[in-house]
């Protein structure tokens, strides 16, 4: 990919739609990584709910923003 064909793409929607799955064939097919932006996932100890990705999901494409810190680690926008 030229530096002149950069995209952003964006996949949302509610929980358990398919949002992983679809996210993981883009990135696939254009040599991305993925970005979350789900404020849930991002703490380690948020497992239920969240519909956090596999392991084996997590190990097929790059994400970031997964599981990055714990819930007792202080954190804030300006860290971000």
């Amino acid at each position: 990919m030229s530096l002149n064909n950069k995209y952003v793409i964006s996949v949302v929607g509610t929980t358990a739609i398919g949002k992983t799955a679809l996210g993981i064939k883009l990135a696939k097919y254009f040599n991305a990584e993925i970005i979350s932006a789900d404020s849930r996932q991002f703490f380690k100890e948020m497992n239920i709910g969240t519909a956090v990705p596999s392991k084996e999901e997590l190990e097929s494409v790059k994400h970031h923003f997964i599981q990055n810190l714990s819930i007792f680690d202080n954190y804030s926008v300006g860290n971000f």
